[in-house]
């Protein structure tokens, strides 16, 4: 096991950016159940580190002021599965490191010692706009590095260099799509309430007539524009029914022909966040903040298949099924470390909630409502006619 002490020299010697870059990797291996003996004791010296001496530079730095239109969408999870819409938090620093040393060098210590000046001199105004401008020099740059196949190889190449994750490419192209529309997404986000307690018909054909408009215009950068819906939901799984509103009926098939589609697929990707989170929790013997993740799992679980006919012979089914056979295996080791008359808490019932009388009720409530839409959409169908 690694010397305390001799660790913690270590660390001291690295420059802030290597301490963050490192720390990025370290967490992204803990995501993916990669860590090893003494990696417990690094990452504990290295975020001390960071609280130390090194959170008021992240805090407040270039690097940030640059970032901050991807801010809303970044994510904490496993790289190894999709997150549309979103971006991983892990991949910023590499990116960072990628710009500044190999896609514009000299501009970006330009822009650093510039923005360095105006942090200083607490300028957030003069901030933006030299933010906003080197923003506009990286998109240049980005569209013509990598327009071809030869320099998004390269672009591979240079990023390998400072991480071991092989998705921070797809990454950048996705920050290329957010910075290219930050202003119309910026727009967007602030005529979104500020939380959206119950998504009902009326909020859904609302916020659908946003994102209509959004699209017209933006169609490439309409997935961050429903993560951002996504980040107001207090009941993340009713994000599908953007999808389900629009399709003509509840069959799966339907659904996925409709421009919202991919909700059901940003649902699932949570999904995976949360399996992913569910791991470390019970490694970490945090049993309540388990048993929260699961309840919600369970929850978005039985909205897919109860608010879409057919789910489990689509896609969707399948990788959900998938998820839910790693997540029990998870339970099934965890309930397992004790006796069989111990009475674990994620073995009860309660935490799959529509088996209640209550759920069972909800369950019938939503088949209602589905009837009552469904008939008026015909009824205005054959009136239209």
């Amino acid at each position: 096991m690694p010397e305390p002490d001799r660790i913690q020299d270590y660390l001291r010697r690295l420059t802030p950016l290597s301490r963050n870059n490192l720390l990025t990797e370290l967490e992204r291996l803990e995501v993916c159940d990669a860590a090893w003996s003494g990696f417990a004791i690094v990452v504990e010296k290295l975020r001390a580190e960071f609280r130390k001496d090194g959170q008021t530079q992240n805090r407040d730095n270039p690097s940030r002021h640059f970032f901050a239109p991807l801010e809303p969408l970044l994510v904490d999870g496993a790289p190894e599965h999709a997150n549309s819409g979103r971006i991983l938090r892990g991949s910023l620093a590499p990116i960072w490191e990628w710009i500044s040393r190999n896609l514009l060098p000299t501009m970006a210590r330009d822009y650093v010692n510039e923005m360095n000046r105006l942090i200083a001199a607490d300028n957030p105004r003069e901030a933006g706009r030299v933010s906003a401008t080197f923003q506009t020099k990286v998109v240049k740059s980005l569209e013509g590095t990598l327009a071809s196949s030869d320099g998004a190889d390269l672009a591979r190449a240079k990023l390998a260099i400072y991480t071991a994750s092989r998705t921070v490419y797809d990454d950048v192209t996705k920050m290329l799509c957010v910075l290219r529309a930050r202003d119309a997404l910026a727009k967007f986000s602030d005529a979104l309430p500020a939380s959206i307690r119950k998504f009902d018909d009326p909020q859904v054909t609302k916020i659908s007539e946003l994102l209509d408009a959004f699209g017209k215009k933006h169609a490439d950068a309409l997935p961050f524009a429903l993560a951002l819906v996504a980040t107001r939901l207090k009941t993340p799984w009713q994000l599908i029914r953007l999808a389900t509103k629009a399709a003509p009926s509840k069959n799966a098939a339907d659904i996925a022909a409709t421009p919202y589609a991919i909700t059901v697929s940003m649902v699932l990707d949570r999904m995976d966040d949360n399996r992913s989170a569910l791991r470390v929790s019970l490694r970490n013997e945090r049993i309540l903040v388990a048993k929260t993740i699961l309840t919600e799992m369970y929850d978005t679980e039985y909205a897919l298949q109860v608010r879409i006919d057919r789910f489990d012979e689509s896609d969707w089914g399948k990788r959900l099924q998938n998820l839910m056979s790693a997540v029990s295996a998870l339970v099934e080791a965890e309930v397992n470390r004790f006796p069989d008359e111990v009475d674990h808490v994620l073995a009860s019932r309660s935490l799959r909630s529509h088996q209640s009388l209550a759920g069972r009720l909800t369950h019938l409530a939503w088949k209602g409502r589905d009837v009552v839409s469904d008939g008026a959409a015909y009824w205005k169908k054959l009136v239209g006619q």
